[in-house]
């Protein structure tokens, strides 16, 4: 079995072209630029390309499946020519859903948590012995790839996406992976690029939500009112299955859940982490692991890359740096951080960085995001909003929509350095909150380097 990766530098393109390979298949792949770490993995396994760019003589009658990135325009040599020689040609969620046809999808979706709450539940039944393949956003401790297919397992794991499949393929991610059991986290409007309206947005849940068989179930947060709201609205086949946050008290910085009768305690805080303790519970629930072998099982977990990762930390200070970048999670993640280190100060920065976050309409939904913090930054780059093609912002429109007293906004990432290290990190927890990497800066070397 031959299949041809276009754009196969991705995040999830090379994990799946790694899992392809693992499986057996014969794997080619193209791309105009392949950075760390996908360069590495792909050059362990001869998986790498000769040269950067698109190569269609390369391709042929022979290739059993093309698939295609989002990294890839319509216009890309090698799909025009693929679409020519009349191959068939899959968005990865196609092809994963082509790979487990007959096996029980699981599929984790929502506008938050989705990563953490999928590698939960990978935590869990990893540690339970539990054979499964999956798919996860992120690279997770314990585990080789972010994707696994294989012939035995008799289920998969997905994080279900609600961005666009291909670039020829407009539909959102999640809808194509066909869940027989699904969760929805939440809901909180992103993607403005793609979804133009709330309305837009929510709508895709909606049908995600109806696409579940009568014999499936929906796992999904009764503390979301939209969400239930939409669960209400619509004509959902599957059984219904709500959750809420566990018995449970914080007690000199650790959280401890209570069940039965027992106290488990956590390596994770925060009420967003509890909530996605409780969907990823459910879903356990759904394989057959009991309720009590998943409060132990978890208790060990230290949490998804960037998603509250702890840098480092000495007596008196902390560092953590999450992937929060929606104002839901930027909101959750402040809060969540302040209520666990009460008496420390909490200096938060924030770096807008996605097409929706460098919006001027989507700003306004930032308004008090930051209010948990002690001392708060935001920090963006004109040249980002220059890439994107989006409407310059001024730093007084950011800071009235943050509405947040002595907000410091900075639009170079030097004098945001600077100013951040005159603050005194002593009884202090840093929080650095962004997709992308505030111009590459190191702070964790910073801080804790050698």
């Amino acid at each position: 079995m031959h299949i041809h990766f276009i754009a196969i530098g991705g995040a999830a393109m090379h994990n799946l072209a790694l899992a392809m390979h693992h499986k057996g298949y014969i794997v080619t792949g193209s791309d105009d630029e392949i950075n760390e770490p996908s360069r590495s993995r792909l050059a362990k396994y001869n998986l790498l390309p000769d040269g950067m760019g698109w190569f269609p003589q390369k391709l042929n009658a022979g290739i059993d499946a093309v698939i295609l990135g989002m990294h890839a325009r319509v216009d890309n040599p090698e799909l025009l020519r693929a679409q020519e020689l009349g191959l068939k040609i899959f968005s990865y969620p196609e092809y994963i859903y082509e790979q487990s046809k007959n096996k029980k999808r699981i599929v984790i979706g929502g506008s938050h948590g989705k990563t953490t709450i999928t590698s939960m539940i990978m935590h869990v039944l990893k540690n339970a012995k539990m054979d499964f393949d999956y798919l996860v956003g992120s690279q997770i401790a314990g585990f080789d790839t972010m994707v696994r297919i294989t012939d035995a397992a008799k289920f998969i794991i997905v994080e279900g996406d609600e961005y666009l499949a291909s670039p020829i393929d407009r539909r959102p991610k999640f809808h194509l992976y066909h869940a027989h059991t699904a969760v929805i986290s939440g809901i909180a409007w992103d993607h403005i690029n793609v979804f133009p309206t709330y309305e837009d947005y929510k709508k895709q849940f909606q049908i995600f939500a109806e696409q579940i068989p009568a014999d499936g179930k929906i796992i999904y947060c009764s503390e979301d009112i939209d969400l239930c709201a939409v669960m209400d609205e619509s004509k959902i086949l599957a059984q219904k299955i709500k959750y809420a946050t566990a018995k449970h008290e914080a007690r000199n910085g650790t959280t401890y859940i209570h069940h039965d009768g027992k106290e488990y305690a956590m390596q994770v805080f925060g009420h967003h982490n509890l909530l996605n303790m409780e969907a990823a519970r459910n879903v356990c629930a759904d394989v057959g692991v009991s309720d009590a072998l998943f409060y132990e099982l978890i208790s060990s977990f230290t949490g998804a890359a960037r998603r509250l990762e702890l840098i480092g930390s000495t007596q008196k200070f902390a560092m953590y740096k999450d992937f929060a970048h929606s104002p839901s999670k930027v909101d959750a993640t402040v809060k969540a951080v302040k209520s666990q280190f009460e008496a420390r100060t909490l200096i938060a920065c924030l770096e807008l960085h996605t097409f929706s976050s460098l919006n001027e309409t989507f700003l306004k939904g930032y308004t008090h995001t930051l209010e948990a913090a002690d001392i708060a930054y935001v920090y963006f780059n004109p040249h980002t909003i220059e890439h994107k093609k989006l409407k310059p912002i001024s730093v007084e429109y950011v800071a009235q929509c943050f509405a947040k007293n002595g907000l410091k906004i900075f639009t170079d990432s030097n004098l945001l350095k600077a100013d951040l290290m005159k603050n005194k990190f002593d009884n202090a927890v840093l929080l650095m909150m962004s997709s992308g990497n505030f111009d590459g800066w190191n702070f964790e070397n910073v801080f804790f380097g050698d």
